[in-house]
């Protein structure tokens, strides 16, 4: 593997009332980017949650209504949270092809 094929590993934090907190999980959970969400009270983590890549959408969200729940549950009990999202970013450079045969057809 070389080090244009390392993913590249990015941390957001978003600090969410514990009203909105299933709804923040959900939408990051949607957008399929997502490796992991940790959700964290006061500097302690109490949630982690591994997420599959490749899944996102409605997909993701009928497969994590369990786990969503389970948010929702502790969201009644506090007040501010942290949620911190680890994202995986490739930097993908692709090599442009160069259409030299269309151009040789053209002029010859």
């Amino acid at each position: 593997m070389t080090d244009t094929d390392k993913p590249r590993i990015s941390f957001e934090e978003v600090k969410v009332k514990g009203n909105e907190l299933v709804d923040k999980v959900r939408d990051i959970i949607e957008e399929g980017n997502a490796r992991r969400i940790i959700i964290k009270k006061d500097d302690k983590t109490v949630m982690e949650l591994p997420l599959s890549i490749g899944v996102g959408g409605m997909t993701a969200a009928i497969l994590f209504a369990p786990v969503l729940a389970a948010v929702g549950a502790f969201a009644a009990l506090v007040s501010d949270v942290r949620v911190v999202v680890e994202r995986e970013a490739r930097a993908e450079f692709e090599e442009i092809e160069d259409s030299s045969g269309s151009d040789d057809e053209a002029t010859g």
